[in-house]
């Protein structure tokens, strides 16, 4: 969902050489890119977003544009994921598509296509809880990513600047960049609402008003509705979705902004600071009483207006001190962005799941993971201003490594000899290989320091979040 691009459709249907018309006919895969395309043609990406010049009635005739339809392929595959339902999965999807596509594409432009249903996926949130996850078939993941792509540059200028979630050129980082800078001007008090299985909830009637505004395509706006009824699997028995919009597809996020949308114009309209990553937002006040007012208030605009059930139990009004949000924390009267205690409790869980000593894989496999892991991290939280903390955490990573090779050695005379072979002295690696102290004390001592240094754990692979941190600075110059 991340770029866009033009597609000039501009004639009817009956006229073959129009874009629209250049669907995409069995023909020889591209080994090399995946290519949907027909031998002997080039599907040019084109970097201008699409259907900024269209009228509302040819919105259809743009998602099925061929080269629209090649760049939302490209973005499905770069996404991979599971199979949906029907067992297709990413690698043979474009072998069984080509044979296809032609009435595929037609009944798109007919209005008589039927998306098939979702399978369901549940998955444990941080919290405890659990999330529904709706995966449908590539097919549709291809046609949402399509429609995602006509969709975006009509709705997307329109949305509010404090909205980060889902759009293009915005993340969490800016969700978060925000926070800092309107508690700095002095609202310490935020009233943070939880919206209750908001994917789950979400009335079919109330989204569809808001997506008719700006599309007024019937067909567009059928297959949409159809989208959000298509059912879900479960346990091989189909069961009917008369309200939410399942997460993920590629169409659900863009639908989450479009209704919330009006929640933005409504806070906007009021002159209220605030900040929204998708369904999580928060809106903030100079004082605890004016908080609590703006909580009341904008719970009952949900309720009422988008017939949304807001939770109760987790929407409060907190201290700017205490405010977490999106995994950050916002500590001091310079609201510095830290990483949240929870999420620092997260990331030392994982840590010891790939350095347990009884993990038996090799040590090469446990480093390539734990690069992998760390990498992914310090790429969202390398927005903290935490120097020390990731230090701290270096130093911890290190010693659970350490570990980690102790036990593998295992035999006294294995880890004499290996202990050797890294320039311990002789008599010291005998000492250390003959003791009985558990493997973490022995990751402290000093034949592993000597031996196993730091530049040696570098040199198998052993990649430091401090290091990391440093060649993210350009994250935190607003910060």
């Amino acid at each position: 969902m991340k770029n866009k691009e033009e597609s000039s459709v501009h004639s009817g249907r009956g006229n073959p050489s129009s874009p629209a018309q250049r669907y995409l006919p069995a023909g020889r895969r591209d080994e090399t890119t995946g290519s949907l395309s027909r031998p002997g043609r080039t599907a040019t990406a084109r970097t201008e977003p699409p259907a900024l010049s269209l009228l509302p009635e040819t919105l259809m005739e743009a998602v099925v544009d061929s080269t629209n339809i090649e760049r939302a392929w490209k973005n499905v595959k770069a996404n991979r994921g599971a199979p949906g339902p029907d067992g297709i999965t990413i690698t043979a999807f474009p072998n069984w598509l080509r044979p296809h596509w032609s009435e595929i594409r037609q009944q798109l432009l007919d209005g008589t296509y039927r998306p098939g249903p979702v399978r369901r996926k549940t998955i444990a949130k941080p919290d405890g809880g659990q999330r529904m996850l709706g995966i449908p078939n590539v097919l549709d993941r291809l046609i949402q990513q399509a429609i995602v792509q006509v969709l975006t540059p009509i709705f997307d200028p329109h949305f509010s600047e404090s909205s980060f979630g889902f759009r293009p050129k915005r993340s969490a980082h800016g969700a978060a960049k925000q926070v800092q800078r309107t508690i700095r001007r002095g609202h310490r008090y935020a009233a943070d609402i939880d919206l209750s299985k908001f994917f789950d909830r979400v009335q079919h009637d109330v989204l569809m008003s808001r997506v008719a505004r700006r599309v007024r395509d019937p067909m567009l706006l059928r297959l949409i509705g159809r989208y959000l009824r298509a059912g879900v699997m479960v346990d091989g028995v189909l069961q009917p979705t008369d309200v939410g919009t399942p997460q993920g597809g590629p169409l659900s996020p863009i639908l989450s902004n479009i209704l919330l949308d009006d929640l933005d114009k409504e806070l906007e309209r009021r002159c209220l600071p605030f900040v929204r990553y998708a369904d999580d937002f928060a809106v903030f006040a100079k004082s605890e009483r004016s908080a609590e007012r703006i909580m009341t208030s904008v719970s009952r605009f949900l309720t009422d207006t988008l017939r949304l059930v807001v939770n109760q139990e987790k929407s409060h009004v907190v201290p700017s001190e205490e405010f977490e949000f999106l995994g950050f924390a916002f500590p001091k009267s310079r609201a510095t962005i830290h990483v949240a205690k929870k999420s620092l409790l997260r990331f030392k869980h994982r840590i010891r799941e790939l350095t347990g000593r009884s993990w038996g894989i090799s040590m090469e496999r446990r480093l390539s993971e734990l690069r992998s892991y760390l990498r992914g991290w310090m790429g969202y939280f390398g927005l903290a201003a935490q120097l020390k903390l990731f230090d701290r955490l270096d130093q911890w990573i290190r010693r659970r490594t350490r570990m980690c090779y102790w036990k593998q050695w295992r035999r006294p005379r294995k880890r004499r000899r290996e202990l050797i072979r890294l320039g311990v002295p002789r008599r010291q690696a005998i000492r250390h290989a003959r003791s009985r102290k558990s493997y973490w004390h022995m990751s402290k001592t000093i034949a592993s320091g000597v031996g196993l240094t730091n530049a040696w754990l570098v040199e198998q692979g052993l990649i430091s979040i401090k290091t990391l941190w440093a060649t993210l600075a350009p994250l935190r110059r607003t910060a």
